[in-house]
């Protein structure tokens, strides 16, 4: 093909700027259906977004001046990660004349104490919750509300400042901390809000607000799903498994194990929750508890984004990730993904983590990794720390424990994946050096070893 003809295929292409696409997404969705007719531009650096303070006028300045200076059509804007990637996109899509849902329908889900205000007004699948008040000289629980519980920002990344508490010692540990570091995000998310209107019952409650909600018990699940002219399709249903003894996932694993019953609750609650909301043209990911000894369900909390997290359980299992619906939506086309088409019956994500701080060295080299990927069929790992970093100082983790890597595994049973994922440590484990400053990690290892025999 000459230049001239090379020239003018590279126009027909649509252009998709990506807030903080990443190297491991990349790949993903360059290999999608489509995706010769595509076009990806990095808009924002995952730098720009999570590290230290967040200004949402300055994200949307830079970003701005990236999409105004660009010569061809702007024709998607898109994005798979939370505040304030999540908020970004509605307010650049009205701008620029894309595709996206509206900014109070994406706060609506991500500020957690107004998406509880409007989750009770159709559902009864939620646990008692209230507001803390952290400016008192002697914050008390909600009244109601009893311990066990979670204490959580109205808005933060990843479980970032999420405390399980069961006493009143806990409790005040947990709101000293909170206290904190809530300004981090909370204060920018403060510019959002008044970018709206709001109801009465969230005149002056801010974006500085720490909720708290009573436990659920019973097994993790995410149901993914968007809203297309209207109407709400629910596409896929993952269990989220916990390393024993922790609130800490050790996998997202596809397609959930539930009875189908369970599963179509599921999505009669999701259908309405997100009617409730006024979502439209865009993906979801809503977390749920499922207690089989009381049949219940309870609803943990909606995102307003399809999980990043989930893509190469979809490709395995349906053929074809769920980053799709993301695109397909944003350019007005058919978001339906096709149906178990992927060469794996499951899939999962498994997180290798470390529960003490440590200082990681002798990071493995992309060599590496392609070759136990080589060796072993039906696997990605994406490394997480850098070499030399201390487990502390990384962003994006949960309170209780560190991210080493991610390991995605494809088979044709939970034994199978198992497998597979031992496989992957073990290799790993001689290549990794994350020195400790005790013997916790071990014992932590031993536990998450004698459950997945159990």
């Amino acid at each position: 093909m000459d230049e001239k003809n090379t020239a003018e295929k590279n126009t027909a292409r649509k252009n998709i700027f990506v807030i903080g696409l990443d190297e491991a997404n990349e790949p993903i969705l360059e290999s999608g259906p489509g995706a010769d007719r595509y076009r990806f531009h990095r808009l924002l650096t995952i730098e720009d977004l999570q590290t230290g303070e967040v200004s949402v006028a300055d994200l949307l300045a830079k970003a701005e001046g990236v999409l105004d200076t660009f010569e061809g059509s702007i024709d998607a804007i898109v994005g798979y990660w939370d505040f304030p990637v999540s908020t970004l996109i509605p307010i650049l899509s009205e701008r620029y004349g894309t595709r996206s849902t509206s900014l109070e329908s994406v706060v609506k889900c991500e500020h957690k104490y107004w998406s509880r205000l409007e989750q009770q007004k159709v559902i009864d699948e939620c646990p008692r919750f209230g507001r803390v008040d952290l400016e008192a000289r002697d914050p008390q629980p909600p009244e109601g509300v009893r311990f066990p519980m979670w204490l959580k920002p109205a808005l933060a990344y990843s479980s970032e400042l999420a405390f399980s508490v069961k006493d009143e010692e806990q409790f005040r540990r947990a709101v000293g901390e909170i206290r904190e570091g809530i300004g981090r995000v909370g204060k920018p998310f403060e510019a959002v809000l008044e970018r709206l209107e709001l109801p009465p019952e969230m005149e002056g409650v801010g974006g500085q607000v720490c909720l708290a909600e009573e436990s659920l018990s019973g097994v993790q699940v995410a149901v993914e799903g968007y809203v297309h002219d209207g109407e709400v399709t629910v596409y896929g249903v993952l269990d989220s498994i916990d390393y024993p003894d922790s609130p800490s996932f050790l996998r997202h694993q596809y397609p959930s194990a539930l009875p189908e019953p369970v599963i179509q609750r599921l999505h009669d609650v999701s259908r309405r929750v997100m009617r409730q909301i006024g979502m439209d043209g865009a993906t979801f990911s809503i977390e749920y508890f499922y207690d089989a000894g009381t049949d219940e369900i309870n609803l943990l909390e909606i995102n307003p984004r399809h999980s990043q997290s989930h893509a190469e359980l979809f490709a395995y299992v349906d053929g074809v990730s769920n980053h799709h619906c993301m695109l397909s939506l944003a350019l007005g086309e058919d978001p339906a993904l096709p149906y178990r088409a992927g060469p794996y019956r499951m899939a999962a994500k498994w997180y290798y983590r470390w529960f003490a701080d440590g200082v990681v060295h002798d990071t493995p080299v992309d060599e590496e990794i392609e070759r136990i990927e080589r060796e072993i069929p039906g696997v990605r790992i994406d490394v997480v720390p850098e070499e030399g970093q201390r487990l502390s100082q990384m962003d994006q983790q949960d309170s209780y424990s560190f991210e080493l890597a991610h390991i995605f595994t494809g088979g044709d049973s939970e034994e199978d994946l198992r497998e597979k994922y031992d496989r992957c440590v073990a290799a790993l484990n001689r290549l990794f050096d994350a020195t400790a400053p005790d013997g916790r990690q071990e014992e932590k290892r031993k536990k998450e070893q004698e459950g997945e025999r159990g």
